[in-house]
């Protein structure tokens, strides 16, 4: 069973940066469609951004767009999600997945990791 592993949350004052990383036990993520998600207290889990399997197309949340870079080693099979200018709305539990191709939010795997905390003070 894969497990997702996300890391790199904590605690930003508004408009600092933080970059998460997202790993894979018991499967590498070097061969998917892989997408950040998050889900506010509340709210609904969203998509926040994915990016194809070589890394050569992305795609973003508009809530997001200009402030958020999804990247990926294919090396170290990690999946990243650089954000700066954070905001206060950017407050939130941040996951990854697999999804099931290019062009969709839908995921490939139906259980989520623990995901990584990403808090911003204003």
């Amino acid at each position: 069973q894969v497990q997702m592993v996300e890391s790199g949350g904590g605690l930003v004052q508004a408009g600092g940066s933080l970059k998460l990383s997202c790993a894979a036990s018991g499967r590498t993520l070097s061969r998917y469609v892989m997408g950040w998600f998050r889900q506010a207290p509340g709210k609904e889990r969203e998509f926040v951004a994915g990016i194809s399997w070589s890394g050569g197309n992305t795609d973003y949340a508009d809530s997001v767009k200009g402030r958020f870079t999804i990247s990926r080693d294919n090396v170290k099979a990690t999946v990243y999600l650089q954000m700066v200018n954070l905001k206060a709305e950017d407050t939130a539990v941040y996951y990854c997945n697999a999804l099931v191709r290019w062009g969709t939010s839908k995921v490939l795997y139906d259980y989520w990791g623990q995901g990584t905390q990403v808090t911003v003070s204003s």
